[in-house]
């Protein structure tokens, strides 16, 4: 996940509610609170986003990583049975082709892993938004509520409420929405693992890994004269 949609998140599940909307000014407690709410929407609209492309990705992969082990495993049999009928050229080709599998697996294995890695970080990403939108919605309602009785009080008395009173009702309501958590969240920045890759002499690669072929033909070919 983006750097920035990851300061974004955090700043949704533990910043206060001025913190949450660009601009709150001439707006009513009310008008704030429901703009937070819908902000916390979105960024869990993004996440979900990017959640279901990471999910398409190691699908992705696994079933690369699949096909790529079930030839590997089909390769070997093959290279057996050139062995057994003396076709040195086929057995050399199937040799050939399984090191390349074979360098291909643990770069899909990696990026299995690392698609996993995501998923969980992105779905605890949304579980925390789900969460803190969840208590916003009881801040909201609190504060409707007191709202509310400041009117009925104000009617069963005939007269309007002090100034005062509803200014402290507003304030305790909106300070008690605006309540982080006590402790940050410091939440993972899901930088992916860079994987290493190696620039290789063309001729020097290719000289090791004929090297390679013959040395496993010639175990193979042992092996058959043993048994």
């Amino acid at each position: 996940m983006s750097e920035g949609l990851v300061t974004r998140v955090t700043r949704l599940v533990s910043g206060g509610v001025n913190q949450l909307v660009d601009s709150i000014e001439n707006a009513s407690p009310e008008t704030v609170m429901a703009e937070a709410i819908r902000e916390v929407d979105r960024a869990i609209d993004q996440v979900s986003d990017e959640l279901a492309a990471v999910l398409a990705n190691k699908h992705l992969a696994n079933t690369r990583l699949g096909d790529t082990t079930t030839r590997h495993e089909e390769l070997q049999g093959q290279v057996g049975l050139a062995v057994k009928e003396g076709r040195d050229e086929l057995a050399e080709a199937a040799i050939a082709r399984q090191l390349d599998l074979e360098s291909q697996i643990p770069v899909l294995e990696t990026a299995v892993s690392e698609a996993s890695r995501e998923e969980k970080e992105l779905e605890g990403y949304i579980d925390a938004l789900q969460a803190r939108k969840r208590e916003m919605e009881a801040e909201l309602d609190n504060y409707r509520r007191s709202q509310q009785q400041t009117v009925a009080d104000a009617a069963s008395t005939g007269s309007a409420a002090p100034k005062n009173s509803v200014e402290r009702k507003t304030r305790k309501a909106e300070e008690t929405f605006d309540r982080v958590m006590k402790n940050a969240t410091g939440l993972p920045s899901g930088q992916a693992a860079d994987m290493a890759s190696a620039g290789k002499l063309a001729e020097l690669d290719e000289l090791a890994r004929q090297n390679r072929v013959s040395e496993r033909l010639a175990a193979l070919k042992a092996a058959a004269r043993d048994g």
